[in-house]
């Protein structure tokens, strides 16, 4: 599993813009700025939907307070679902990056085997504190579990 102090990845993820889906690098897109980064198992899921997505919104302001260039939400949802689900419960505060094939989550270690709720391969529910393309801090829940990968415990570790 990726660990603290070291480099993201690179992966292909895909982001949500406004004119549409748009391919990005994560090398590139995670260069030169400090990133709050949260990965969810799926969208429109409950505890993603009511809690998960809800706190990174409504803490924004705090998290850019404290030097937060950026907040993304990640999973393991193709970048039309992650659209209608930001368009639904979430903000302009927070960019939606999908990972429709699971290629970041892999590379980072960081899956989980939906299987027996028929959602397949996924991400782990987590957040960290990415700073220039290297990870500062890592909450990994445990399963499940949401606690630590919280708006709230991000913002009280930084």
């Amino acid at each position: 599993m990726i660990e603290e102090g070291q480099k993201l990845p690179e992966a292909k993820l895909t982001k949500v813009a406004e004119s549409g889906p748009e391919q990005v690098s994560s090398t590139e897109y995670f260069a030169g700025k400090k990133v709050a980064l949260f990965s969810v198992p799926g969208a429109f899921t409950p505890t993603c939907s009511a809690q998960h997505l809800p706190g990174f919104v409504e803490k924004a302001d705090e998290l850019r307070a404290k030097g937060i260039d950026e907040i993304a939400c990640t999973a393991v949802n193709d970048a039309f679902v992650m659209g209608a689900w930001n368009q639904a419960a979430g903000s302009a505060d927070v960019t939606m990056l999908a990972d429709g094939n699971g290629d970041f989550v892999t590379a980072m270690d960081l899956t989980m085997d939906g299987s027996g709720f028929g959602m397949g391969k996924r991400g782990q529910r987590f957040s960290m504190l990415v700073n220039d393309g290297v990870v500062e801090k890592l909450f990994v829940e445990a399963p499940g579990d949401f606690r630590v990968s919280s708006a709230e415990h991000l913002l009280e570790a930084l």
